[in-house]
């Protein structure tokens, strides 16, 4: 629909010159409805806690043959990160003309209609469905939902630019703080503990082609064989042994449900507070600083249009910056929980990381890395109004990479002894990482204003937004490929120091259907540890060191992308540019 269609339409009381904000209007009422909206969409990053969910689907206390495996369901995160870029991009030029209230309303349509379209695909065990809602649409809601009100802060405090954007798109970075518990809440609240036979050694189990099968009342079915660890992670603790396959729920369905319909209420109330300052407006007591002070802070008091922003230089070199920025953290965030539990929860039952790292500790694990998203978010930016934007993500780029090569160290030497100061030092270095990572979401819309002006900035930040798109493929292929391969390796290493006898009994089936069985998610990692000679070292917390090593290399480029930016040449100003061009 155009919008001169909507001008006089139904919808017409959402377009832009319809939410002039009247005189005296106080604009400190924006930044709480940017706040809610970016809170409701930032739990994107506990996605993470939704992933022991849907791998044991099915299985529930563990993955069976049929169960989704890892990597593909942190594709649906992917895609939902790629579709947010893509959205943003293509709806950026429409954000400024018809309003971030207009864009709100129908990033609340799509973020909450993406979860109720996810929760049938749950519950039918259609994984395209889950794509194509939480990932399509709900991705295209993210998009809409994250620059809906970036220009408009922008312009309401031109003063403090960095704080306005730190404060919206802190609730981006927040938003798992609020979410991760809720989620696991509602998860507990709809999950049924499948039908348990009894103790592995009680129960006359068959395997065929890497499946194991019971009798129960004279028919097979297919069933899972627990350990004690799984067993506990149940909403309600179970025992160890034999469960039976698709006689339980792991709460998914009903979860994604709820949240559907709570995040659609809460995005469209906040749409609603939206207003856009009359032309002309500025804050009571601003001046804006000469051009010498701009000049001193890379800061242009010219504009550059949005059709012309993308044939600079700084254009990419700001895309390379937020892309390897991003790219870094958002691999991690998306299996965070994950790996907590691999590199610390491998731990011996005798060490004293046993009782600390259980999956409550995983779990509220996710929620401080929302919490350090969040406050770097505001913190970051903020800083950035007095230090600049060039020298914060400076600061980034160095101290990231030191921090990310870190983690390797932690990891390798927690599998040898396994000390709670490992665990310290590996909390630490994440939880500074993702302030850091936050810090460059919300210090980029500043970044570009500085850059560009602020004529066009909502939709060259939808534009440069793509980077995120992108970063959200090679961040979680990174850590899915690199995993995969360390992975596999560490199989090949224990398989040859396992006896082949003690492999029959275990599994039931001999060393030649290895791969029948890893695939049927019968033989893990942990599973092997089981029956591996005394003084094995668990290769369960080294499974990531190769991605940290790639991680710090993406920093290193992005530093000097960052190094090399020069204010905009003067040749791609409005007035030098074709005015026809100028809208």
């Amino acid at each position: 629909m155009s919008n001169d269609n909507m001008s006089s339409g139904i919808f017409s009381f959402l377009l832009k010159d319809r939410i002039v904000a009247p005189k005296n209007f106080n604009r400190w009422r924006i930044p709480p409805a940017s706040i809610a909206i970016h809170l409701c969409i930032g739990s994107v990053y506990a996605w993470s806690i939704f992933n022991p969910a849907l791998i044991k689907e099915l299985g529930v206390v563990s993955s069976s043959a049929d169960d989704w495996s890892l990597s593909s369901v942190i594709w649906i995160f992917s895609v939902a990160i790629v579709c947010l870029g893509l959205a943003a991009a293509i709806a950026g030029k429409w954000l400024e003309d018809v309003g971030p209230r207009c864009v709100g309303v129908t990033a609340a349509c799509l973020w909450g209609g993406g979860f109720i379209v996810g929760s049938f695909g749950i519950l039918t065990h259609q994984l395209w469905l889950i794509y194509l809602g939480y990932g399509v649409f709900g991705g295209c809601g993210l998009g809409l939902g994250y620059v809906s009100p970036v220009s408009t802060l922008i312009r309401w405090f031109p003063d403090r630019r960095g704080m306005a954007t730190g404060m919206a798109i802190m609730g981006f970075g927040g938003g798992a703080m609020i979410g991760a518990p809720l989620k696991k809440y509602l998860l507990d609240f709809y999950a049924k503990a499948p039908q348990y036979l009894g103790t592995e050694n009680a129960i006359n189990l068959i395997t065929e082609n890497g499946r194991r099968f019971a009798e129960v009342a004279g028919e097979k079915v297919e069933v899972v064989v627990a350990t004690a660890t799984e067993a506990a992670q149940l909403a309600v603790p179970g025992d160890a042994g034999v469960y039976v396959v698709g006689t339980g729920n792991t709460g998914a369905a009903g979860a994604f449900l709820t949240l559907g319909i709570v995040y659609f209420i809460i995005m469209i109330i906040a749409a609603f507070q939206y207003r856009v300052p009359a032309d002309g407006w500025k804050p009571k007591g601003y001046e804006p600083p000469s051009e010498a002070e701009s000049a001193s802070k890379m800061k242009t008091l010219n504009n550059v249009h949005i059709n012309q922003a993308i044939k600079t230089p700084q254009f990419y070199q700001l895309w390379i910056v937020l892309c390897f920025n991003v790219s870094a953290g958002i691999g991690v965030i998306g299996v965070a929980k994950t790996m907590m539990s691999e590199i610390f929860g491998s731990a011996p039952p005798t060490s004293e990381l046993a009782s600390i790292v259980t999956a409550t500790f995983a779990g509220t694990y996710v929620l401080m890395i929302s919490v350090f998203n969040m406050c770097g978010r505001i913190i970051w930016a903020s800083l950035s109004d007095f230090i600049g934007r060039k020298n914060t993500y400076h600061c980034f780029f160095l101290l990231g990479t030191l921090l990310y090569l870190s983690i390797p160290f932690t990891a390798s030497a927690v599998s040898v002894d396994p000390k709670i100061m490992y665990l310290v030092m590996f909390y630490a270095a994440t939880m500074i990482i993702f302030t850091m990572y936050g810090g460059g979401f919300a210090t980029i819309p500043a970044y570009l204003a500085d850059i560009f002006g602020t004529m066009h900035v909502g939709g060259i930040h939808g534009r440069l937004l793509t980077a995120w798109s992108t970063a959200g493929v090679i961040g979680p292929v990174a850590i899915a490929q690199l995993r995969s391969i360390s992975y596999n390796n560490s199989l090949d290493i224990l398989m040859n120091k396992i006896d082949p006898k003690a492999f029959l009994d275990k599994f039931g089936a001999p060393v030649e259907q290895l791969d029948q069985l890893v695939k049927a998610k019968t033989v893990t990692i942990s599973k092997l540890m089981e029956i591996a000679p005394s003084g094995t070292v668990d290769p369960t917390p080294s499974l990531y060191n190769t991605t940290m090593y790639a991680m710090a290399g993406l920093l290193v480029v992005a530093f000097f992308s960052n190094l090399f930016m020069r204010p905009v040449n003067s040749k791609h100003f409005v007035e030098n540019t074709h005015p026809g061009t100028i809208k």
